[in-house]
């Protein structure tokens, strides 16, 4: 049924910028939320943005990553992005994305489906 897909990842020096796409197929979101984590190895995993399809508009984002981070909505391609800028080796991590129809409070806790995952490294 649902599945996502996240694409995008690469190697960049800091200071510069990656677009993620988490393209979703099987299904298209009305409700619900969908959100943007990463982890490494050893640490715990972060939320770091999440989209309302109901609002169409970001609900959160991790303090770490406000005013760098955007996530967005292309409703005909099925795909919400997260646009990263001003990168920083602390971003280093396997981003993924998950989503939920029926979350009614997005933030990060709910989402039963998720992607492989696609990586970042930010080296100086």
């Amino acid at each position: 049924q649902v599945q996502l897909a996240e694409s995008g990842g690469g190697s960049v020096q800091t200071g510069g910028s990656l677009r993620l796409s988490c393209k979703i197929s099987g299904y298209t979101y009305t409700t619900g939320c969908l959100a943007w984590f990463r982890q490494v190895p050893g640490k715990e995993r972060e939320g770091v943005a999440s989209f309302s399809f109901e609002l169409g508009s970001n609900t959160d984002y991790a303090d770490s990553v406000k005013g760098r981070f955007t996530i967005s909505q292309d409703k005909a391609k099925n795909t919400v992005y997260l646009q990263m800028t001003t990168l920083n080796p602390e971003d280093t991590a396997m981003y993924y994305c998950a989503a939920n129809g029926r979350v009614r409070n997005c933030a990060w806790n709910g989402y039963n489906y998720w992607g492989p995952g696609t990586p970042v490294t930010v080296s100086s």
